[in-house]
């Protein structure tokens, strides 16, 4: 993740709407219980999603990547009267927590929860969407855009996590690594893109949102 002045962040979160009780909960348990909690979006991230969300109104949701949920109770939140989002994730194991903390939030009758690969649910999900979120495997992100940007509706958004991956994107000894690979690859897609307009904002490791033109 991006480094900040700890003084200048905890300003930030200071002076950023508290984290709801549900959330709060949601963030800790992850932390306590599951592998990889810093794939968590956590609080500031959450709430950009979630402010970013209530702009939009969006009537469907796309997001690529549950993790244990928080992201997608956020996204949800900002969701038009009626609408719904459709989160996919490829562990089943966390199952059972993200349905109790959908229900523990008030939203799980606006989510369809899928597990899988993503690649293969995506083209049988017969949807338009006004809003993609983008937070799965940082090696498929090229694909997850190819395989979704022609269900997304003219004017609608993507939002891509972790483009700025730990400032790796810029280091100039190669690594191999393919995460890293796999994230420059996208950006440069997505910036080269003419279908889209774009933005990277320095939120937490890196959001990019982009709008489609046409």
């Amino acid at each position: 993740m991006l480094k900040i002045d700890p003084q200048l962040e905890e300003y930030i979160l200071s002076h950023t709407e508290p984290e709801d009780p549900v959330l709060e909960e949601l963030n800790r348990k992850t932390h306590l219980e599951i592998l990889n909690p810093n794939m968590l979006s956590g609080h500031l991230l959450g709430k950009t999603l979630q402010m970013i969300s209530k702009m939009i109104q969006p009537e469907l949701i796309l997001e690529i990547g549950t993790y244990t949920g928080y992201s997608a109770i956020c996204l949800a939140r900002g969701l038009k009267e009626g609408g719904k989002i459709h989160t996919i994730d490829i562990n089943d194991e966390l199952e059972e927590i993200v349905r109790f903390y959908f229900k523990k939030a008030r939203i799980e009758e606006k989510i369809e929860y899928h597990t899988g690969n993503a690649l293969e649910i995506i083209p049988r999900l017969n949807y338009y969407f006004d809003l993609v979120f983008i937070d799965g495997d940082k090696r498929e992100y090229s694909a997850y855009y190819k395989t979704v940007i022609d269900k997304v509706k003219p004017g609608g958004f993507i939002l891509v996590d972790n483009v700025l991956w730990d400032g790796k994107v810029i280091e100039k000894n190669e690594s191999g690594d393919p995460y890293t690979q796999g994230i420059k690859a996208f950006n440069k897609l997505a910036h080269n893109d003419p279908l889209v307009e774009n933005v990277i904002l320095p939120v937490r490791d890196g959001l990019m949102v982009l709008r489609k033109t046409d």
